[in-house]
């Protein structure tokens, strides 16, 4: 992943080789007020022209995701604004659970790409994994209520468990704007 965020990041393009399979997942409507929705895409809209006017620059936004984003230094030093959504491991279980499965970036079974998680997948691999890639990023190791420790640097830490997806999404919006 950071050889493909290097690559966007000179190049303004993802690389022909770049294989994305997230649009085979169910993708879950996010409950967000429209009216600021509208106004973000608008203000973004906004930047992108001015800058292409001025300096004839195009703007590429790439927006990267992931469980375990912030394990890699080599990935998250190409990142150019950080976000850390914080929730608490209950709500994160719960709702890894309610997925029937997702789909892999490699063939997973002999039916398709179609992951499922075995019995005790989550209590045994995926909550230890998140926990021993993220404590080394926060105050005493704790990944549920620790302040960022500056590892990552310019980490944001949004709170789920008290913010509404609205809100988040401004907050998300708002720091995106800042690192301009």
């Amino acid at each position: 992943m950071a050889k493909e965020l290097a690559y966007v990041k000179s190049i303004g393009t993802v690389s022909d080789t770049h294989y994305s399979h997230d649009h085979l997942n169910a993708q879950k409507t996010m409950p967000i007020d429209e009216k600021v929705f509208q106004m973000w895409k608008d203000r973004f809209r906004e930047i992108e022209s001015r800058a292409k006017c001025g300096s004839g620059e195009k703007i590429q936004w790439v927006i990267v995701d992931g469980f375990l984003l912030y394990w890699s230094p080599e990935v998250y030093d190409e990142l150019d604004v950080r976000l850390l959504l914080r929730e608490p491991e209950p709500r994160v279980r719960a709702r890894r659970l309610a997925r029937s499965g997702y789909h892999t970036a490699a063939l997973a079974n002999p039916d398709g790409s179609l992951w499922r998680d075995p019995p005790n997948y989550w209590e045994q691999i995926v909550w230890p994994s998140y926990v021993r890639a993220h404590q080394g990023i926060f105050e005493g190791g704790d990944v549920e209520h620790g302040e960022s420790n500056g590892k990552v640097r310019d980490l944001v830490v949004l709170h789920g468990e008290t913010l509404t997806m609205t809100e988040l999404f401004e907050k998300a919006c708002e720091k995106i704007i800042e690192s301009l």
